[in-house]
């Protein structure tokens, strides 16, 4: 069932969160202790993330310098197979345009739709650690329309070689983000939602935006989107402060702002746990108010906040 269709059977608003893969060598039961306790609120999808390989530079004892290309987080579709068969559950599979070419991203669908993963969540990926802006592979999408395009062509049973007989009709659903704050590489915010409609006009079914602090940030880009005529569900992406230093690194890394009364309490805050707890209670606040909005679905980001989000659901579905 795509996610579309789950917001369209539903009468209430749906609880879903997105889950990093285990860094290399480390154990699948990790992400389940993330997963276990959070599917007694019956979560109605869990997404995937996808990380590209990073090129690393290592000084040999010789003097010389050996170039390695790593991905420190593989595993996105095989764990969206594992948490699929393990909790019989929608999983949405990230897709980005980074580190595949046309011909790649064409065989990952593929197997992604063999193992019956038909929910996608479509993004064309930041820059990597030693890139000063985004670089496509050789023969690869440079943005995430594209993507869109491509993936809607095998819907249609339109494969990169024409030659194709019998081809077979691919069934994806395609989510994508929007930035209530704007992409940071967005000259202004009227262009980053010329291309969020061109995105849906590619093919998206629905957009998750990057996460927010202040609802009224959620509230006014809704609006602004459905005057452009942008008029798919539109789900709000939520993540629970939990440390202390995220007070400069969520802004930086995502290029968001912090309300004042939130820095103010986290800045009382003399541990980290305290942070978590101040998270939690404003995290709790701005789902309760977002669901008096009728939104389609609360959608949480669980990286480094997996007890947080318990408790928030406890408090919430």
């Amino acid at each position: 069932m795509s996610v579309v269709d789950q917001i369209n059977k539903s009468e209430k608003t749906l609880f879903s969160i997105e889950i990093v893969p285990p860094l290399k060598g480390h154990d699948i039961n990790k992400i389940y202790n993330i997963v276990d306790p959070l599917i007694e609120y019956n979560p109605s999808f869990i997404n995937v993330t996808y990380h590209k390989d990073e090129v690393l530079y290592k000084k040999l004892s010789t003097g010389l310098i050996e170039k390695r290309t790593i991905r420190k987080r593989p595993g996105t579709v095989a764990l969206s197979a594992a948490l699929k068969n393990k909790y019989n559950i929608n999983v949405v599979s990230h897709l980005t345009c980074g580190g595949f070419t046309k011909n790649e991203t064409e065989n990952a669908l593929i197997d992604l739709s063999f193992l019956g993963i038909d929910n996608l969540f479509v993004i064309r990926g930041d820059a990597g650690p030693n890139e000063k802006s985004f670089t496509p592979e050789n023969c690869g999408h440079s943005n995430a329309i594209d993507l869109v395009k491509q993936i809607r062509s095998m819907n249609n049973g339109k494969y990169l070689y024409d030659e194709l007989q019998d081809s077979m009709h691919t069934n994806f659903s395609i989510g994508v983000a929007g930035y209530p704050e704007k992409h940071a590489e967005a000259t202004n915010f009227e262009t980053d939602l010329e291309y969020l409609k061109q995105k849906v006009d590619a093919g998206a079914d629905y957009i998750i935006t990057q996460m927010f602090f202040n609802n009224e940030k959620y509230f006014q880009f809704v609006e602004r989107c459905r005057q452009k005529g942008i008029n798919v569900p539109i789900i709000p992406g939520l993540k629970p402060i939990a440390l202390l230093n995220q007070l400069t690194v969520l802004p930086r890394i995502f290029h968001i702002e912090l309300p004042e009364a939130l820095v103010k309490e986290v800045n009382k805050c003399k541990s980290n746990k305290e942070v978590t707890q101040i998270g939690v209670e404003w995290t709790i606040n701005q789902s309760k108010e977002l669901i008096k909005h009728n939104v389609p679905v609360l959608h949480y980001y669980t990286l480094g906040a997996g007890k947080g989000i318990q408790k928030i659901a406890k408090a919430v579905f």
